[in-house]
């Protein structure tokens, strides 16, 4: 048995967050590693800092055998108070060292006085043993206390770290199973406490320690009221670096943070200013799917779903009222404790904003700017001798600029005394001495190659996926890779840890000036085109050339373009071709064959020009247009990236085995889709395949015989009655998706998907057949199989029947989803008996009568959900794991039930219970009818809770609609205490007196704290 048992965090500063940036704490490690080496060195510690490590988590592990009796030395207490992270690998003879037990001692030390996160892990032992030195840990303590009998305080010590760490809410276990597993899940956990979450800054923060103390001081001030921090200065002065790093600092003492990079450059696409409000409330709630259309529907949302959640918000470089008022318009939107950061070059933005608390941030002085040039031209802090006199002379030409200091030592690293002369020559020329002037020595210094791509990205690819960035300019320069690394090296482009290319706005800025200067007055002769009042001139007025390489079109808002069809006939060396967000009138008769992207949303013609076939063509995106696919390609065997999503007139998938260098296809929303041909199963390098939403689609490869795939999705392909056979070695696929198909049957070859992870298979209502082989996947760790009704519960019952016992692989299975499958009370006992080790199980919608009494040996189990059960009664001891359970609407549960459900709130800290409704008793009914005997009534209801450790936090009131204008009802005290929730509903019949009816009431508890 292998699993993690976490329990969810407060909202207050939880016991398991990383420290603080700002607590005077210097890192050296991310992870301190503290085990017993005889017990598990070999066959455990040392794996899993492998893993660590492979993760690129910088862990420590003391590499010393050490008997029984060594102190612990000085170095070894400094590595645990220098690292973020404690993991403590208890095992069977942990407690018998005293080396181990010092080191636990100073770990809990650590948590307690700076807020360390400790991770502890179970190997073989029970943690109860642990907990209250039972077995092992008792024979070990009373040999301490006999050999420490002078020192019995020291023993006591131990006694209380051992029981404080075995008692924290996030747990390891390890028995038996798949350690490779167990292992991994570890470090990924480790790694979520890092980076992402946290975000990577510059190398070299020269300074910006006491900055962000300062600036961490006003966030401070406001306790546990909302409060909006204001950081304004001078572009490239470091604004977003500070953020980041006040980011990184604090973010895990929330409910919710989200960091929005750009706010400016975003709102000024398509609907940018809702994409920014999808993804913060995506990454608030850590929800995926986060629809709505406007702005306004977003602010109500945010209003909505976060006005009781204490949340952390960066919104970077705002440049405008409405984006602020758009995005955090008032501290009302937001709980508690909530903190909101806005960075903006204009502080006029913040006073009209009514942003009390700003903070300037001023350019570094003369000693701070020597360090920082020195960290990027020498790889130190201070300049060697013979270069000391020009590095000072450098930073005198700069005044403080951190984005100027570092592209200009990044340009002068590995140069000789007389190439920095050179150079230096070069600044001094400048006559202004502008920031973009300074910048620009940097593009000069470049080789052509290099300028080449930098210019490219600049117009073009600024924030954009590296893999995809480097195979559209690898297809125009073999060398595109190394000149990618001379950008980066010279800080002029950065590769962020989730693989995007970025690069500063106001390198951008200098890059497309560069470009404007090829022919300031004339679009015609400028080899790229990026502003679109720019390119929808060009092709109006037809004056394209041959200087253009590239163009990207992308209004703000939908703009219909009147053009000619030869519009692009001139333009014989174009490569690069974005168009979005447009309505052409006419269909273009010429495209050059020197195209390598074409990303044309709303393509206006059924087919490609009759003479088009780029021999270097790499990326292919038309989508959302008439185009119909009849006709067959030719000449682009380099093609890589294929996407005709939303493509009504597609009706069939040609042949298409010369595409060998695929390696994602899409066909999503394609809804007329009636066969894709068997040539497509072949695609050796295919690494996605998405025909989601194809509601016609009946016909596709019966086999598919493609090594490289990853992610397979045929969600809602209402048509498709069956799922390919696996053939071959497809070891690569994790991802497969299913939802709402009509596939009947589930082939025995999904066995041969060693790492798949992810299976979802809800709402297939003609499933009837579910292999055993399902049950071999060791790696699989998400199974969706809800809404499988009417075969559901049988296809289930037979796999549960022919695996028991249950296999060792299938227990591996994280979360469980079997709501709506019409499992009955002998269902569910089979199920929790295959699947002990999960965290997340929905039984919603199902109609057994009660949970079996096995469901406490899930011991692990964290979410359950068991809403709509409307014949559920009984809900036995629940795992003490539990941490959120939702019961809406189970009709017929027992008073009793609903106790066991309190019960558990009371005892568990940090859990949340969505109670089911509860009928408002009849004689309470009456008496309040006879109270409301005016038109308008002002009803208050008040609910309490019948414990001090539990507050309310959601109640609903239910209004009988019969006797009732519901437009007539109205909410009052939004903004309830800790301690109780009311709500007010005024509410009058149209007609007649009104005769109220409060039906339902749903109460939510949990941790007050929290």
């Amino acid at each position: 048995m292998a699993i993690q048992v976490v329990a969810s965090s407060s909202s207050s500063s939880s016991s398991s967050s990383p420290p603080s940036f700002t607590n005077g704490t210097k890192y050296r490690y991310d992870v301190f590693l503290s085990f017993r080496g005889e017990d598990t060195r070999q066959t455990f510690t040392v794996p899993l800092y492998d893993a660590l490590r492979c993760n690129g988590i910088n862990a420590f592990i003391d590499d010393k055998k050490l008997g029984k009796g060594e102190e612990i030395s000085p170095t070894l207490l400094k590595a645990i108070e220098r690292s973020r992270i404690s993991i403590i690998v208890f095992s069977r003879n942990y407690a018998t060292s005293t080396w181990c037990l010092e080191e636990l001692a100073h770990i809990v030390w650590c948590k307690k006085e700076k807020n360390q996160l400790v991770m502890p892990i179970f190997y073989k032992v029970n943690p109860l043993d642990v907990q209250y030195q039972r077995n092992s840990f008792e024979e070990a303590m009373a040999d301490l206390e006999h050999s420490f009998h002078g020192n019995l305080k020291k023993v006591q010590k131990w006694r209380s770290a051992l029981s404080e760490a075995a008692s924290l809410s996030s747990t390891w276990l390890f028995d038996d199973g798949n350690q490779v597993k167990f292992i991994e899940g570890i470090a990924k956990y480790a790694y979520a406490m890092l980076p992402p979450k946290r975000f990577h800054n510059t190398d070299h923060m020269v300074g910006l320690e006491p900055r962000v103390e300062e600036a961490m001081s006003l966030l401070n001030q406001s306790n546990d009221a909302v409060c909006m921090l204001g950081i304004h200065g001078t572009g490239g002065v470091g604004k977003t670096t500070l953020a980041k790093a006040i980011y990184n600092s604090i973010f895990h003492q929330f409910e919710g943070s989200c960091f929005l990079f750009d706010v400016k450059g975003v709102s000024k696409k398509y609907k940018g200013i809702v994409r920014l409000q999808q993804t913060f409330l995506s990454e608030i709630l850590e929800e995926k799917r986060m629809k709505f259309a406007s702005v306004d529907e977003g602010i109500s949302k945010i209003k909505h779903r976060l006005s009781h959640k204490k949340v952390f918000l960066v919104l970077d470089d705002i440049d405008e009222v409405e984006q602020l008022e758009q995005l955090a318009g008032g501290c009302d939107w937001f709980g508690r404790g909530s903190k909101i950061v806005i960075t903006t070059r204009n502080k006029q933005v913040l006073i009209a904003c009514n942003v009390k608390k700003t903070y300037e941030m001023k350019k570094l002085n003369q000693l701070y700017s020597l360090e920082l040039f020195c960290w990027y031209a020498f790889c130190t802090s201070q300049p060697p001798k013979d270069y000391k006199n020009m590095s000072i002379h450098v930073i005198r030409h700069v005044h403080g600029l951190p984005l100027a200091l570092k592209l200009i030592g990044s340009n002068l690293a590995h140069k000789s005394i007389e190439e920095w002369r050179s150079i230096l020559k070069q600044y001094d020329e400048i006559p202004e001495r502008t920031i973009h002037h300074v910048l620009k020595i940097s593009y000069d210094c470049l080789q052509d190659g290099a300028k080449h791509i930098f210019l490219d990205i600049a117009c073009f690819f600024r924030e954009e996926e590296f893999e995809f960035v480097e195979a559209i300019l690898k297809a125009c320069d073999s060398g595109a890779r190394f000149y990618i690394e001379v950008l980066v090296d010279k800080s002029l482009v950065t590769i962020a840890d989730n693989g995007y290319l970025y690069m500063h706005d106001l390198i951008q800025q200098m890059g497309r000036e560069i470009v404007r200067q090829e022919a300031p007055s004339d679009l015609g002769k400028r080899s790229r085109l990026w502003y679109y009042e720019d390119v929808l001139k060009v092709l109006h007025e037809n004056l394209g050339g041959n200087n253009i390489e590239g163009i990207i079109l992308d209004p703000p808002q939908e703009e219909e373009v009147k053009c000619s069809d030869l519009a692009f006939e001139k333009m014989n060396n174009l490569r690069i071709v974005i168009i979005r967000n447009t309505r052409f009138l006419t269909c273009p008769k010429y495209l050059p064959n020197s195209l390598i992207l074409l990303d044309w949303q709303g393509y206006p013609s059924v087919n490609l020009p009759p003479d088009f076939s780029p021999p270097k063509l790499v990326c292919l995106k038309i989508c959302g247009s008439p185009f119909s696919l009849e006709h067959s390609f030719e000449n682009f065997e380099y093609l890589t990236y294929l996407d005709f999503s939303k493509c009504e007139f597609i009706t069939e998938v040609p042949d298409m085995s010369q595409f060998q260098n695929l390696k994602t296809l899409s066909f999503r929303e394609c809804h007329n889709l009636v066969k894709v041909h068997d040539s497509v199963g072949s695609l050796c390098k295919l690494v996605e395949l998405n025909v989601s939403k194809c509601i016609k689609l009946a016909s596709f490869p019966q086999e598919i015989k493609m090594p490289s795939l990853q992610v397979l999705n045929f969600n809602n392909c209402k048509s498709l009655d069956y799922f390919p056979h696996i053939v071959g070695n497809m070891d690569p696929l994790m991802y497969v998706y299913a939802e709402g198909s009509a596939i009947n049957k589930l082939p025995s070859s999904i066995g041969n998907l060693p790492k798949l992870d992810i299976l979802s298979l809800r709402s297939c209502e003609k499933l009837r057949e579910l292999p055993n082989s399902l049950l071999t996947l060791h790696n699989l760790g998400v199974l969706l199989l809800g809404g499988l009704k009417p075969h559901g519960r049988k296809s289930l019952k037979k796999l549960m029947q022919e695996s028991q016992p249950p296999t060792i692989s299938c227990t591996n299975i994280d979360r469980l989803d079997l709501h709506n499958c019409g499992l009955l009370d002998e269902d569910l006992h089979l199920t929790l008996k295959c699947f002990q080790n999960m965290r997340d199980l929905n039984l919603s919608g199902n109609d057994f009568v009660s949970l079996p009494e096995c469901i406490k040996d899930c011991v692990h189990l964290w979410k359950l959900q068991v809403s709509d059960c409307k014949r559920l009664r009984d809900i036995p001891e629940l795992p003490s794991s539990l941490g959120d359970i939702t019961a809406e609407n189970c009709t017929s549960l027992t008073t009793e039930s609903s106790g066991h459900l309190w019960s558990q709130a009371i005892k568990c800290n940090r859990m949340a219970i969505w109670m089911p409704a509860t009928t408002y008793p009849e004689e309470e009914l009456e008496g309040l009818n006879k109270s409301l005997q005016l038109d308008w009534n002002d009803v208050e209801i008040q609910v309490t809770s019948r414990t001090d450790d539990i507050a309310i936090v959601n109640c609903g009131v239910y209004v009988d609609k019969k006797q009732t204008n519901m437009g007539n009802v109205q909410f009052k005290s939004p903004f309830p205490s800790r301690a109780s929730r009311k709500r007010k509903a005024m509410a009058s019949h149209p007609n007649e007196p009104p005769k109220k009816r409060l039906r339902k009431f749903n109460n939510a508890v949990k941790d007050k704290e929290s």
